[in-house]
């Protein structure tokens, strides 16, 4: 999926971002830490449904330029004054236009690698340690935990299926 509502880590734990000044150069960088290339739109009142837990970032204002919403004009972490029907989302789809799809975008900040994780499910992979959002270490989710993945007979086919579950071509 190339689009949902947004959430971030911050501080031990995940929460969502207030609409308030949210606009497609918020979406910009949002879809840039992701690594996703798509038409940026920002997208406000929960549009891919509300969020539960704590709201972590309101005011946000992005030049656009930005590498990271780390690096954007926001409040405080955890200071806002806003309810979750005011739950930011951003579509990334470089294939339609505005596709409904309700499944949570979630993304680290900058000190951690950025990842697509959809609910933890078992065998939810992720990328960890590269350079990029497209390049690591390949971890997968299972029994409560992530762990690495052994090379021994990994080869250009499991990459693939790799980067394919985590949205890449």
């Amino acid at each position: 999926s190339f689009e949902g509502r947004v959430e971030v880590y911050h501080d031990g734990k995940w929460g969502t971002i207030c609409d308030d000044q949210w606009d497609d150069r918020d979406a910009e960088v949002v879809c840039r830490q992701l690594g996703l290339s798509g038409t940026p739109k920002a997208l406000s009142w929960a549009h891919y449904g509300q969020g539960s837990g704590p709201i972590l970032l309101d005011e946000v204002q992005c030049s656009g330029n930005e590498l990271s919403l780390d690096q954007c004009k926001k409040s405080d972490w955890g200071q806002q004054n806003c309810d979750h029907i005011e739950d930011a989302g951003v579509s990334c789809d470089p294939f339609t236009d505005l596709a409904v799809v309700h499944r949570p975008f979630l993304f680290c900040p900058a000190e951690c690698c950025p990842f697509l994780l959809p609910p933890l499910a078992e065998g939810t992979v992720r990328l960890a340690g590269g350079r990029s959002p497209s390049e690591g270490r390949v971890e997968v989710y299972y029994n409560g935990d992530w762990g690495t993945v052994c090379d021994d007979g990994w080869t250009d086919l499991g990459a693939q299926v790799v980067c394919r579950q985590l949205g890449f071509r």
